[in-house]
């Protein structure tokens, strides 16, 4: 089970940093074993690249041994991609995510290209992300299952919200499947999926756990108790924009996540209710 961070991308970096430092060392407690850093919920589209490696080097630091950290370094230029992966291999991250080129739609044999480049271009495994609704182009089963050949390309992140072509792909590649979606997480664990590179696991990292852990021991019904519980948490987190509500969610715990940063906005004082609101039909007080 992933979390991706969200801290130490609000407008006064250098301050940030230590507030990154924070909340991954309090994220490497959880029961997750894994964080990624440098993706889309810690607003990599807004960060440098000298942020991005100084945000991986905190990150790294702060856990140590306690977790794995994957540094996202997707972005919709190969060469630019390739750079930030080779950076965070230097660094010591664990794995890379890499999504899916966005806004040029690249046709598929561009995405095997853009792909392959950027697993060729260092000794780390990567995972990919497929989450079309963002970038405008899914990667295909087919694309896939050819991927899937790749030694170093070894899992997805699955935002793609198609079942069925899911349960293909499982059925046909080795290819560790996580939800990215996470209200999608158990029925995704049924047709074959891993795990959850979640948002509200920042709060629900414990109860997403038993619920993996429960489906996978065969109590299915204990397993769905869970997921009825968080569904509140699971729509709450995504009534604006995830990065949003996330950052709030944290400061509201006491964990400095800072502003967001320009086009983002922060939650209202009404979105912030809200968000007290399904937290705690989830169980959860903030």
């Amino acid at each position: 089970m992933t979390t991706p961070l969200a801290g130490a991308s609000g407008e006064a970096f250098s301050s940030s940093t230590s507030a990154c430092s924070s909340t991954c060392s309090s994220s490497a407690s959880t029961p997750w074993p894994v964080l990624a850093d440098t993706g889309t919920t810690g607003e990599s589209p807004t960060t440098t690249d000298a942020e991005k490696e100084t945000l991986l080097r905190v990150v790294v630091e702060a856990v140590g041994d306690r977790a794995h950290v994957i540094a996202g370094v997707g972005t919709y230029d190969t060469h630019h991609t390739i750079e930030l992966a080779r950076t965070a291999e230097k660094i010591g991250v664990t794995a890379l995510l890499v999504v899916t080129p966005y806004y040029n739609k690249p046709p598929q044999s561009g995405l095997v290209r853009h792909f392959t480049a950027v697993a060729d271009a260092s000794g780390l495994p990567c995972m990919l992300y497929d989450i079309p609704v963002r970038t405008g182009t899914p990667i295909h089963t087919d694309t896939l299952c050819r991927l899937a050949e790749h030694e170093r390309i070894v899992a997805v992140k699955d935002a793609k919200g198609d079942l069925a072509e899911t349960a293909w792909v499982t059925a046909r590649a080795d290819l560790a499947f996580y939800s990215g979606d996470d209200k999608l997480t158990l029925p995704l664990l049924a047709v074959g999926a891993v795990g959850v590179v979640g948002v509200p696991t920042h709060l629900f990292g414990r109860p997403t756990k038993e619920m993996i852990e429960a489906y996978e021991r065969g109590d299915v019904a204990e397993a769905l108790r869970l997921h009825h519980q968080m569904l509140p948490a699971y729509f709450g987190f995504f009534r604006t924009q995830g990065v949003i509500t996330t950052k709030a969610a944290l400061n509201l715990l006491g964990l400095p996540a800072g502003p967001t940063r320009s086009p983002l906005v922060d939650a209202t004082e009404a979105e912030i209710a809200q968000l007290r609101a399904d937290c705690a039909e989830a169980s959860l007080t903030l």
